[in-house]
């Protein structure tokens, strides 16, 4: 006889924590175990807020998008295709919220997704500053007087390059997860980064 409080029990019992992220959704969606998304969010509390906060420029903004993102997530699990990887499925919510967000507060700059870009072999300078996971390890890294610099230059890019740029270099995803969270094509992921870091390259040695 089926028991609710045995398959409750048998539930509460299993350790979430070494499962995939992949498992984790999927087994939500099946079972909607309340467990196995609180897993999902706990992984990604830090990692997310901070390229949302990074990206929106506002702490408060940052906690409702992070609010907004999970509570789509919950919405779309049935869209989760199996077989693919949750992390950039995940990240392609946030950033497809954090634009309409900055949409509606009127301050999101709309730019063509076919702009070419052009690509800079010489980025050495920039690139060795920005790898990184997260981008307070990263910006900690040098003088306070840089961190300063390096974020302004930042606020200044263009939304499409931020992007790549935050995702890649900041949170690093490998081009084709970025490719595949924004939905662009793998070449146009190196050359928005090429871009960006020339640019940075550029403003940086102007506020010299």
């Amino acid at each position: 006889m089926y028991c609710v409080a045995e398959e409750t029990a048998r539930f509460s019992a299993i350790d979430f924590s070494q499962w995939t992220d992949e498992e984790l959704i999927l087994e939500y969606r099946l079972t909607q175990q309340r467990e196995a998304f609180e897993e999902l969010v706990k992984r990604y509390e830090r990692e997310l807020f901070n390229y949302l906060r990074h990206y929106l420029g506002n702490t408060e903004s940052a906690e409702d998008i992070f609010q907004t993102t999970f509570l789509q997530v919950l919405t779309k699990c049935n869209q989760f295709e199996e077989g693919r990887k949750f992390r950039p499925w995940l990240y392609r919510i946030a950033t497809n919220q954090a634009i309409d967000f900055c949409r509606k507060m009127k301050r999101y700059q709309v730019v063509s997704i076919d702009e070419t870009c052009d690509a800079n072999p010489d980025s050495s300078k920039l690139a060795d500053m920005l790898v990184g996971n997260e981008i307070d390890p990263v910006i900690g890294s040098i003088s306070g007087e840089q961190t300063i610099q390096v974020r302004k230059a930042v606020e200044r890019l263009p939304d499409f390059l931020r992007q790549v740029l935050y995702m890649v270099y900041f949170q690093g995803m490998s081009y084709r997860d970025a490719a595949e969270s924004l939905g662009i094509p793998f070449g146009t992921i190196k050359s928005r980064l090429n871009t960006a870091v020339k640019k940075l390259n550029h403003l940086l040695a102007d506020s010299v």
